[in-house]
């Protein structure tokens, strides 16, 4: 902790997760700073920990940007341990609950898929690596020229 009239440290490179309650309190200017006492500084600094995002792991972090002609987008998707406290300020009902299933439905099926065409492809280049022929005289590539 920084006693008021210490030496403040260069607080404009610190990465925004790496932020501490004193890099904030040394953002009080000088003469402010000076005028707290070591209980309220204190009283501040508790107050900050509580109020700073902790990082926690997450089990799936998938951040992609997306370039369009005219726009930029951005899409994560984040899963992990539910740590906030409390509920939601509105109740879902209704449509938004409903909206959610399918939401959810949707994304599980689509991973699903994404998952089964990679295993297929896998085992699949496997198979042709290693010579086995399934079906004689008809391949994969051949089948989708049919299709």
């Amino acid at each position: 902790m920084n006693q008021p009239g210490s030496k403040r440290e260069n607080t404009t490179s610190v990465p925004y997760l790496n932020r501490t309650p004193d890099y904030y309190i040394n953002k009080i200017r000088p003469q402010i700073l000076a005028s707290f006492n070591p209980e309220q500084i204190t009283a501040i600094q508790d107050i900050l920990e509580e109020a700073i995002p902790k990082h926690s792991p997450k089990i799936v972090d998938l951040r992609l940007t997306v370039d369009l002609i005219i726009s930029r987008f951005y899409l994560v998707l984040l899963v992990g341990k539910e740590r906030r406290r409390g509920q939601r300020e509105y109740p879902v009902r209704g449509i938004t609950r409903i909206g959610n299933l399918i939401a959810a439905t949707l994304l599980l099926i689509a991973i699903n898929l994404l998952i089964s065409a990679f295993i297929f492809l896998f085992l699949y280049l496997i198979k042709s690596a290693l010579g086995i022929d399934l079906f004689s005289g008809e391949h994969l590539s051949d089948q989708l020229k049919k299709f």
